[in-house]
């Protein structure tokens, strides 16, 4: 049997730092035969240095969201798997290995990256209680992972869905569907790691971005249920 072709997704936003070695431990996935980095946006060379380190490269104007970015990387990308990978993971994006061998085992659909512990404090859990709330009272599955963004999916998934949500709602809105589709999701432990937000000012920001985010998702879904409740 032909060994499926895989792509690798990374959505990058001012990720110059370290997008280099994130690229290059995905290179040592032997499995992985494409790299798309999509830059959304970025104001320092983050473009400059994926394409140096060897990824295809796709440019947006500005920035327009961790969704939009992953719409655009799946619109390109070739894989009958397509693997997306957070662009601050560094060295341990090597761990995406573990992601792929449900699906070319063909024993899931969709396989989503567990994180370890967190070394520092970040928020209180709220943004992660409303993912795990919502995934399981809209999509009927209940995850530990469901805010990870690092997760592996077949060329039929990625049709069922066509595009994703815009901003970080993306992965939450994503699980929700593929639970309503009834499609096969495994949680996978790996050793990956990337950049903390503490208990700062800008963290507080980017966690309630992904609140308002998840929030609007959650209404996209309640409406729609009603519109077809209605026909």
């Amino acid at each position: 049997m032909e060994r499926p072709f895989v792509s690798a997704i990374l959505p990058a936003f001012n990720e110059a730092d370290i997008i280099s070695n994130t690229i290059k431990a995905l290179k040592r996935i032997e499995e992985i035969n494409e790299i798309i980095v999509v830059d959304d946006g970025s104001i320092d060379n983050t473009a400059e240095v994926a394409k140096e380190a060897g990824a295809i490269l796709l440019k947006q104007k500005e920035n327009m969201g961790k969704g939009a970015a992953m719409t655009e990387g799946a619109k390109t990308a070739k894989g009958d798997i397509l693997v997306f990978i957070d662009a601050d993971l560094g060295a341990s994006a090597e761990e995406a290995r573990k992601l792929l061998a449900p699906l070319l085992r063909r024993e899931a659909d969709v396989s989503i990256a567990k994180f370890p512990k967190a070394d520092k404090k970040g928020g209180f859990g709220l943004v992660r209680r409303l993912a795990r709330w919502s995934v399981k009272y809209l999509g009927g599955i209940d995850l530990e992972s469901s805010l990870s963004g690092q997760r592996a999916i077949t060329r039929q998934v990625l049709n069922y869905l066509g595009s994703f949500d815009s901003g970080f709602g993306a992965e939450v809105g994503m699980t929700i569907e593929l639970g309503r589709g009834g499609f096969r999701l495994v949680e996978v432990q790996t050793e990956m790691t990337h950049k903390e937000s503490g208990r700062d000012l800008a963290g507080f920001i980017h966690r309630g971005r992904q609140f308002f985010h998840i929030v609007l998702v959650i209404l996209r879904r309640f409406i729609s249920s009603k519109r077809f409740a209605r026909l």
